[in-house]
């Protein structure tokens, strides 16, 4: 089911901040949306590299790692096997526009938030409102 690690979502204060910090660390800015009020997308030059998905702290949450998401085949399809499988996902599938991808929210038997994405990466909608 699990293809590798799509992105790794990180809660901050100031999100401008954190990502000039991680620019001056070598991480190269792929995309901005307007996903939780703006974020950001970083990685590392080179294939392969994970993504770091930089926001910034919105009404009760705390700033550090928000999840860690698994890029999959086709999220839909993870939703059903998991749902057969009885591991209960928090919601149905979610699609988000700003990043054009199908998204699955679960929480691990320690409470810990992951998430399934469709690995196929599209260009964000500019007109996307979340």
């Amino acid at each position: 089911m699990v293809k590798r690690i799509d992105h790794i979502e990180i809660v901050v204060r100031d999100a401008d901040e954190y990502i000039a910090f991680m620019e001056k660390l070598g991480f190269e800015v792929i995309t901005r949306t307007v996903h939780h009020g703006g974020s950001a997308e970083l990685k590392l030059p080179g294939e392969g590299q994970p993504i770091f998905e930089i926001h910034q702290v919105e009404g009760e949450e705390n700033p550090g790692v928000n999840h860690i998401a698994f890029a999959v085949d086709d999220a839909q399809s993870a939703y059903e096997q998991l749902d057969s499988a009885g591991v209960a996902p928090l919601n149905p599938p979610n699609y988000v526009q700003s990043t054009g991808r199908l998204t699955v929210n679960l929480r691990d038997p320690d409470g810990f938030r992951m998430q399934l994405v469709d690995a196929e990466r599209k260009a964000p909608d500019p007109n996307a409102t979340h």
